[in-house]
């Protein structure tokens, strides 16, 4: 596991030169946020990660309901009890294995790894404009029906979940990038993702943290040219 810091953003990324999958924690003055919990290995790593930066983890924030989210979320919870943890009501669904699609949604699949056997049940469910800490809820559904992003309201960082990627290139949710395809073929709806890049540019981030790939600092010039090739590539 690799940990890098800027600003009040730390990223644990494991695997980082294979198969990156990252987790974050935001720091607040007396206490830490998990943004995703990663892979059910990285429990250890987490806690281990915590006691370095000296601050306890008091909540957990689910970015959107995939494998290598929530791995390690019901080994967290076990070791930390008291735990928040939090996910949108639309995501809640498929964190408890249920992949049906609501009548509103758009009638495409929903892809990637749905966990299957989650014990930990969420104690908060998100909506758009909700504070934890310093962190705004934004929702961003593409990559699933009820991703998430997580902006911190003091310096505009932004955590993504798999609404963007930057291994590979930086990337909508949905385009393929042939040194990291992956993301692109675990997710829901390439049109939504495009327009929830789209809203998340909106707010100007000064950083920008995904789930797989290294931070971006000023990363506006990179998302508005993956904002460019989306559309390209999506129109009819």
């Amino acid at each position: 596991m690799k940990m890098t810091k800027v600003g009040t953003v730390y990223q644990l990324s494991f695997m980082p030169r294979v198969f990156p999958v990252n987790c974050y924690f935001v720091e607040e003055e007396n206490s830490l946020t998990l943004i995703d919990a990663a892979l059910p290995y990285s429990t250890k790593s987490i806690i281990n990660a915590a006691r370095i930066i000296g601050k306890p983890i008091t909540r957990l924030i689910v970015t959107h309901a995939h494998d290598d989210h929530v791995g390690a979320l019901d080994g967290l919870k076990a070791l930390i009890p008291d735990l928040q943890v939090s996910i949108s009501f639309r995501d809640a669904l498929l964190l408890a294995g249920d992949s049906t699609l609501l009548q509103n949604e758009t009638n495409s699949p929903i892809r990637g790894g749905v966990p299957k056997n989650i014990q930990t049940q969420p104690d908060l469910l998100l909506k758009e404009g909700d504070l934890i800490g310093s962190l705004e809820v934004i929702f961003s559904p593409g990559h699933t029906p009820g991703s998430i992003s997580l902006l911190d309201t003091r310096n505009h960082s932004l955590i993504v979940g798999d609404a963007l990627q930057t291994r590979g290139g930086t990337a909508v949710s949905g385009m393929i990038k042939p040194l990291f395809p992956f993301p692109a073929f675990a997710t829901w709806n390439k049109l939504i993702a495009l327009e929830s890049a789209k809203k998340l540019r909106s707010y100007k981030p000064s950083l920008l943290a995904v789930g797989h790939g290294k931070m971006l600092e000023h990363p506006e010039n990179f998302i508005d040219r993956a904002i460019v090739e989306a559309e390209l590539k999506l129109q009819p």
